[in-house]
């Protein structure tokens, strides 16, 4: 049961990771394409892609940080109030 926790693990945060990639090259290619179009103002485009590449950053991050949080709790021994078989 071990080996396929963690294997589940590595996946979900290979899958998050690789998705992650993706978005920040898109995001960073639009960056890029906004910057040399002539009938783009450069002041609207960054104010409009800068929060969405923040939260992006942020809420993946943040779930790859939660995803090999829990999988490590685990490891935890947890021992309850009154179970006579810790003494």
């Amino acid at each position: 049961m071990e080996d396929v926790k963690s294997k589940l693990t590595f996946y979900v945060t290979f899958m998050v990771s690789f998705t992650l990639c993706i978005s920040v090259l898109a995001m960073v290619t639009a960056f890029v394409l906004g910057l040399w179009a002539k009938e783009v103002d450069n002041a609207e485009i960054f104010k409009l892609i800068s929060p969405a590449f923040q939260t992006i950053i942020g809420g993946f991050i943040g779930l790859l940080a939660g995803v090999k949080l829990s999988h490590d709790d685990d490891h935890i021994n947890h021992c309850s109030k009154g179970d006579k078989n810790d003494e």
